[in-house]
C-alpha cells in the first residue's frame, strides 16, 4: 500500500491545470445507456473511480475505450446484454447508482446493488426510488439489490425532492428524458454537474429546461442519440488546488478554473486573506499577508460552501490568527480527517457536526492515516505548511478524485514524493 511523503519547504510558483470533474464524469459516462449510438467524452478524469465506472459499463455490455491517455472516453451501448449491476463492483464506488434510471428508462427493468464509497455518511438511495417511483417504477429491495420495473415504459411525473440532492436529481433527470411525457423536479441540486449532464442530454436529443435553478423540467422524447461533450472543470480540485498557495503561500495560477464553479468558496478564502484573480488561462492565487484569517465556515448545496471543500479548508484554518467554526450540514460523519490533523499539532474540538478550530503558529510533520477521499488531500495540504515530514498512509483514497497530485505539486514546487510501502 502506498503513501505520499510531504516535506514542508516554503512558497510555491507556477501552473497546475485542472482535469474534467469527478462527479460529471461519473454521471455523464452511465448516459450512455440511454442510446444506442456513440457517445464520446473529452477531458475526462485519469482517475479510479472512471475505471470502476468503466468496469461496471462494461458489465453491463457498453463498450467503453480509453484515448488520448485517458482523456476522451469513447462509449457506446448498442448491444446491451445484462440489466444487472453486481455488488462486487457498485461496492465500490456510490455513483454506480447512477445507471439505475438509464437501464429502468430504455429498457423497463434494472437491478442494481445498493452502493458503496466513502464511509462519510449514510446517504440512503431512497430519493433516487423516490423520483423513479414518481414516475411509475415498481420497486423492491431484496438482498441488498433494487429491483425496478417499468413494464409499460416511464411516464412523465412531478418529482418534489426533499432535500436537493445531486445524485437523485442527476438519476431522475435521465430516467425522465425517455418517459412519456412531462416530468417536473422540484428542489433539484444547482450544482455544475447537473447543468453540464443537462447540456450533454440536450446534445443527445433531450429536451431540458430550467438546469441550474431548483426546478428543472423535462419532456421525454422516444430516443437520444449520440453526442460528443466535454467534461466541465473539477471545481473541488480546483478549490483544493487553490488553498495550496494560501497554505504555502506564492502565487499559483489554476489552468481552467472558473470563479462561478468555486464563488461561496472564494468568498472565504477573500474573508480569511487570499485574492483570487481571473486570468486569460484560468485563477490565480495568492496571500496578501503572512497571516491567515479565521472564518467560519458552513457547508451547503450549491451554490453555497461545498462539502467536499470543507476537510481543505480546515487545513487551512488550522494555522489562522484566531478561531474557525466549520459547521457540517451535507454528511454527519466527516470530520474523520480533525484527529489526524490534530496529531500535526492543530487544536481542533468537535461536538457532533461542528468542529472548532483555534489556530496554531506551526503545524508539525507528522504519520498520518486517510480516512477518505478528501481527508487525504487535507493532510497533503496541510503537510505543504508543516515543520518537518508527513506521511499520509491509505492513499488509495486520493486515486479516486486526484489525478498526479505529486507531479502537479511538485510542478510549483511542493517537496512531494510517493512512496511504496511494500
Amino acid at each position: 500500500m502506498d503513501s505520499i511523503l510531504v516535506t514542508g519547504n516554503g512558497p510555491l510558483s507556477g501552473q497546475i491545470p485542472i482535469a474534467g470533474a469527478k462527479n460529471a464524469c461519473l454521471t455523464l459516462m452511465p448516459a450512455t445507456l440511454l442510446s444506442d449510438e456513440p457517445l464520446t467524452l473529452i477531458n475526462a478524469p485519469r482517475l479510479s473511480d472512471i475505471r470502476t465506472m468503466s468496469e461496471l459499463l462494461r458489465s453491463l455490455g457498453a463498450e467503453v475505450t480509453s484515448l488520448q491517455g485517458g482523456q476522451v472516453l469513447a462509449l457506446s451501448s448498442h448491444d446491451i446484454t445484462s440489466r444487472t449491476a453486481d455488488y462486487d463492483i457498485v461496492r465500490k464506488m456510490r455513483a454506480s447508482i447512477l445507471v439505475l434510471g438509464p437501464l429502468l428508462a430504455r429498457y423497463g427493468e434494472a437491478v442494481v446493488s445498493l452502493p458503496g464509497g466513502c464511509a462519510i455518511g449514510a446517504r440512503p438511495v431512497d430519493l433516487h426510488l423516490k423520483a423513479l417511483e414518481a414516475m411509475g417504477a415498481e420497486l423492491e429491495l431484496k438482498d441488498g439489490y433494487v429491483h425496478a420495473a417499468a413494464p409499460g415504459g416511464l411516464r412523465g411525473g412531478t418529482i418534489d425532492f426533499d432535500f436537493a440532492s445531486v445524485g437523485a436529481t442527476e438519476n431522475a433527470l435521465m430516467a425522465a428524458t425517455l418517459a412519456k411525457g412531462t416530468t417536473v423536479i422540484s428542489n433539484a441540486a444547482r450544482e455544475p454537474e447537473i447543468v453540464d449532464l443537462a447540456r450533454c442530454l440536450r446534445a443527445m436529443g433531450a429536451q431540458i429546461s430550467g438546469e441550474g435553478t431548483s426546478e428543472i423540467t423535462i419532456d421525454g422524447v422516444d430516443r437520444l442519440g449520440g453526442a460528443t461533450h466535454t467534461v466541465v472543470t473539477d471545481r473541488i480540485e480546483l478549490g483544493t488546488y487553490m488553498l495550496a498557495p494560501a497554505i504555502c503561500g506564492g502565487e499559483v495560477e489554476l489552468l481552467g478554473g472558473r470563479i462561478e464553479l468555486v464563488e461561496a468558496f472564494c468568498e472565504k478564502l477573500d474573508a480569511a486573506g487570499i485574492s483570487v484573480s481571473e486570468t486569460a488561462s484560468g485563477l490565480t492565487v495568492t496571500r496578501r499577508s503572512d497571516v491567515i484569517q479565521a472564518v467560519n465556515v458552513t457547508t451547503e448545496p450549491f451554490p453555497g460552501f461545498p462539502t467536499d471543500l470543507q476537510a481543505q479548508m480546515m487545513a487551512l484554518l488550522c494555522t489562522a490568527e484566531g478561531t474557525s467554526v466549520l459547521e457540517e450540514k451535507i454528511f454527519e460523519n466527516r470530520f474523520m480527517h480533525a484527529p489526524e490533523l490534530m496529531r500535526m499539532g492543530a487544536e481542533i474540538d468537535v461536538q457532533g457536526g461542528t468542529a472548532t478550530v483555534t489556530g496554531v503558529s506551526r503545524l508539525k510533520g507528522a504519520p498520518v492515516m486517510a480516512t477518505d477521499l478528501r481527508a487525504s488531500v487535507s493532510l497533503i495540504l496541510a503537510g505543504l505548511a508543516a515543520e518537518g515530514e508527513t506521511r499520509v498512509s491509505r492513499v488509495y483514497h486520493l486515486d479516486r478524485g486526484y489525478e498526479h497530485v505529486v507531479s502537479k505539486l511538485s510542478g510549483v514546487g511542493a517537496s512531494i514524493e510517493r512512496i511504496s510501502d511494500t
